[in-house]
């Protein structure tokens, strides 16, 4: 990888990143890779602490991301376009900071120079998690209501 440039973020637009400065932006919290459930009839949609068999729960990275849309066909692939039309994705997304013309909060990597800091303040999946493969029905493990 080549070196980025401190606070290469800062004044562009994610259309203006190359693809280093894309993949580099990710803080991996991992909660893109956390199943969400719609309500058919309200349209409500919740939470649950169930990921994708590929996350590593631990690292909250995923396992096969070069390959992650053979195994798992239906994996959101984000993109400068897309990023703003996932209303599920946290407030403290970097790709949606980004996006709304935000700086990346204290914590994130690019910040602090710590790939840790993220699960040490808490705003990561990891521990948090069980993969799909263990998990049993979906709706057996909502924990939140989107607002």
């Amino acid at each position: 990888m080549s070196a980025l440039k401190p606070f290469y973020w800062r004044g562009k637009s994610l259309e203006e990143l190359s693809k280093t400065e894309w993949e580099a932006l990710c803080d991996g919290c991992g909660k893109c890779c956390t199943y969400k459930l719609e309500d058919t009839e309200t349209g409500e949609l919740y939470q649950t602490n169930v990921c994708c068999k590929l996350l590593d729960t631990h690292a909250c990275q995923c396992a096969d991301y070069k390959n992650r849309k053979k195994y798992v066909s239906d994996c959101v692939q984000l993109k400068p376009e897309n990023v703003l039309s996932f209303d599920w994705l946290p407030p403290t997304c970097a790709y949606v900071r980004v996006a709304k013309g935000k700086d990346l909060p204290k914590w994130h990597y690019l910040v602090c120079g710590d790939r840790q800091r993220i699960h040490e303040v808490g705003k990561s999946v990891q521990d948090k998690v069980l993969s799909e493969e263990n998990a049993g029905p979906l709706d057996q493990h909502i924990i939140a209501r989107f607002k």
